[in-house]
């Protein structure tokens, strides 16, 4: 049997995709039960998290196990398979343990280093053990997982390489700020009371939050996430708890709210988001160049029919004898009567009009007395001695078109300044709790696992990443040697019975040649033959488990099976043995 992972994460796939294929309590379970129940696995274990869905058996064909799994992570999703199938991964035998031991020390996760992985790993497995679905394989391999990842924050600072995805989401909130100056005083409303809620309960606790809510569909999981905050001895924190129905009136009150729940759909839509902040969102800042009436030292704007280009579109527009109605392009960035954007999209026939017009009035006339300037900084008439094919070319499109071509790009328009945010939201959940579309509403400021993965992909890596990459190296060897190791126990402990049952035979015969043997001597006799056993088959024994050991020592066994000529059977009920002694001392996860 072998080890196959198929998955996907946040470095796979978009989140968009993460979402889709985010995997409630239940398809858990019934993923862990159908995977068993298929041919090609007899173990399995399902590890599905905010940002990664990886579903782990043991296998007898590869190809058929890539198939199977495919297809039954791509039924339980709800993601049609050849949508998913871009983004899954495959990982087997060493390598999908390396893989199990990288996500457990952090090094997979969207904030390198976090520890949060390692009690979602734990939930895994004890899950699976209560499904029957993990074997001696996947507890092994999990087991394993969980001490690799403790060893890894106990003897390397992977800790100082990254924190919880609770801790990243409010330094984003507070735009990289200090996270205890930004959250001081504040009122924070907390939806769900799972082990990331309670997370971010507590880190908002610590951060010096005043007040904590605490909404829950089952409302003494919140009471007792309010009574452990209330007890904390490291804050003086307020908490209450509500019933989900409380959360519109909450969200008015609140300054940040973090929401991680199990819903299938959206907790907090757009619509109520904004009728949360109605009413308390301040004004725009002024930018550059924009103080209002009475602004302090401010100076009067211009009018408002007043253009960049220092000529009024309704001043031209009043002109007597002008053919163009200029009204329409009053206000337009960058128009000037002199420039190209005046005359970009005119009619031909309608441009020698108002050139005529131009030319006999005031404006040409300022022209001609500037040099033929049109704008600042920006060439007027075509001097047709130098620039012969540039007016060919420009004639050219006019006959064709029978409109003078855009030239230049509009100037760009400033956009008035947001607001400062009256409402912080972090939103955990995959998939999302909170409607993306809130993204846009002024006064309000979300971060999401999608901005989370954008904000995290430059994240700096610490120094001591290297260090655990090479403690997972040296894990995975080991636990591969071990694994290898394993795999032969059952045919030597086969060989030793079927020796042992050869000595009984033959001091059985013995007894019955040499009746009169006493049973001192018929007791040396027996220890003799036994040692004699013992020191041929030790030698070969222990190299042969070495030798297993070692990577492509699987055949080991096969052939020591094959010259002792020992039933496969035999075999069989030792590895069902030892099975079934190793389920029994296992203790939980």
């Amino acid at each position: 049997m072998s080890l196959l992972v198929v998955g996907l994460s946040h470095r796979s796939a978009p989140v968009s995709v993460l979402e889709r294929a985010a995997l409630n309590a239940d398809a858990q379970v019934k993923l862990l039960q159908d995977t068993v129940a298929a041919e090609p696995a007899t173990e399995a274990a399902v590890l599905a998290t905010c940002n990664r869905i990886e579903l782990y058996a043991d296998v007898d064909k590869f190809h058929a196990g890539v198939a199977e799994l495919s297809t039954l992570l791509a039924q339980h999703s709800g993601v049609g398979l050849e949508e998913l199938t871009p983004y899954l991964y495959v990982h087997y035998e060493d390598r999908a343990v390396h893989h199990l031991f990288s996500v457990a020390c952090g090094l997979d996760s969207m904030v390198v280093g976090e520890g949060q992985i390692l009690g979602q790993i734990k939930d895994s497995l004890a899950r699976a053990q209560e499904l029957h679905s993990a074997g001696r394989l996947l507890n092994d391999l999990f087991q394993q997982a969980l001490r690799v990842g403790k060893r890894a924050h106990s003897e390397t600072g992977i800790d100082r390489a990254g924190q919880s995805l609770v801790t990243f989401g409010l330094e984003q909130l507070a735009r990289g700020g200090d996270v205890q100056q930004w959250a001081r005083g504040k009122k924070a409303l907390v939806i769900g009371a799972g082990s990331m809620s309670s997370l971010a309960a507590a880190t908002l606790a610590r951060a010096g939050v005043a007040e904590i809510v605490v909404a829950n569909r089952t409302l003494d999981r919140a009471e007792r996430l309010a009574q452990i905050l209330m007890d904390g001895d490291d804050t003086d924190v307020a908490a209450r708890a509500v019933p989900m129905e409380s959360v519109p009136a909450e969200l008015t009150r609140a300054d940040v709210t973090v929401s991680c729940t199990g819903a299938t759909g959206l907790v907090l839509t757009a619509e109520s988001v904004a009728e949360s902040v109605e009413g308390r969102t301040p004004a725009p800042t002024a930018g550059p160049g924009q103080d209002g009436p009475g602004a302090p030292g401010g100076e009067p704007g211009p009018p408002a029919g007043a253009q960049r280009g220092g000529t009024s579109g309704a001043g031209l527009g009043s002109e007597d004898g002008c053919p163009l109605e200029l009204s329409a392009v009053q206000g337009t960035a960058g128009f000037s009567v002199l420039g190209e954007a005046a005359v970009a999209g005119m009619a031909a026939a309608d441009l020698e009009q108002h050139a005529a017009w131009v030319d006999n009035g005031s404006v040409g006339g300022a022209q001609r007395a500037a040099g033929g300037t049109a704008r600042q900084g920006q060439t007027g008439t075509l001097d047709p001695a130098a620039d012969t094919d540039a007016i060919a070319a420009l004639a050219a499109t006019v006959a064709t078109v029978g409109r003078i071509p855009e030239r230049r790009r509009p100037e760009p328009v400033e956009e008035p300044q947001r607001p400062e945010p009256v409402l912080f939201l972090l939103d955990l959940a995959m998939p999302r709790d909170i409607d993306a579309a809130v993204h846009r509403l002024a006064g309000v400021r979300l971060v999401d696992i999608e901005s989370l993965a954008e904000a995290s992909a430059g994240a700096p890596m610490a120094a001591d990443v290297d260090q655990v990459r090479r403690i997972v190296s040296d894990e995975v060897a080991a636990f591969g040697a071990a694994l290898r190791a394993a795999h032969i126990t059952p045919t030597v402990v086969a060989l030793r019975t079927m020796a042992a049952d050869v000595v009984a035979g033959e001091i059985a015969r013995l007894d019955g040649r040499l009746p009169g043997l006493d049973d001192k001597h018929r007791a040396e006799i027996t220890q003799t033959v036994r040692r004699v056993v013992d020191k041929l088959l030790h030698a070969p024994t222990v190299r042969v488990k070495q030798l297993a050991a070692e990577p492509g020592g699987a055949g080991y066994a096969d052939a020591l099976r094959t010259l002792f000529d020992l039933d496969p059977e035999t075999v069989a009920a030792v590895s069902r043995a030892e099975d079934s002694t190793t389920e029994k001392d296992r203790g939980p996860a």
